[in-house]
């Protein structure tokens, strides 16, 4: 984000390690999106040409995906690309856009912590069973969930730690 002499050193610390992380998270999602895209071609393969479908595909595909709908959205709150609504934002004064702001990255970060929570406790619930066909625990399919969380809190914490110091970059854009 922004690396200018004035934003206080912690601030820069974190914003490189959450920048970093952001980072991960979207290498992450982009090597499960190649890998769904071959393990379907593998499918199609497998039932038109072999004819043997590779029942497999489906339940590990189930488990990308949620790797990349969850890291994904995690990532466009750092970058403040996920979906908003900023028509209020854009057509009211600079203060109350600001009172607006803030009041959505309470709620993004609430949001993100209740994520983190329930989807920690769901985790571990379903830790000890299995998921069919390929056999490993059924928590995995919401530890995606668990890490949005976690990383949505802290994305939109340091969104208002950034508000709060007066050095928040974002610019809203109904484009």
């Amino acid at each position: 984000m922004s690396d200018s002499p004035e934003a206080p050193a912690f601030l820069q610390g974190i914003e490189k390690v959450l920048d970093l992380l952001s980072k991960i998270c979207l290498i992450i999602a982009g090597v499960a999106l190649v890998t769904m895209t071959l393990m379907f071609a593998w499918l199609v393969y497998g039932r038109y040409v072999l004819n043997d479908t590779p029942t497999w595909v489906e339940q590990v595909s189930h488990l990308l995906l949620m790797v990349i709908a969850f890291l994904g959205a995690a990532v466009g709150v750092r970058q403040d690309t996920h979906l908003a609504v900023v028509l209020f934002r854009t057509t009211v004064p600079t203060k109350v856009r600001t009172v607006f702001v803030f009041i959505t990255d309470v709620l993004m970060a609430s949001f993100g912590g209740l994520m983190f929570w329930y989807g920690l406790q769901l985790t571990q619930f379903k830790w000890n069973s299995l998921i069919p066909l390929i056999r490993v625990p059924e928590g995995l399919r919401s530890l995606p969930l668990t890490i949005c969380g976690a990383l949505v809190f802290l994305f939109s914490l340091t969104h208002l730690i950034r508000l709060l110091l007066g050095r928040d970059e974002r610019k809203d854009s109904i484009e």
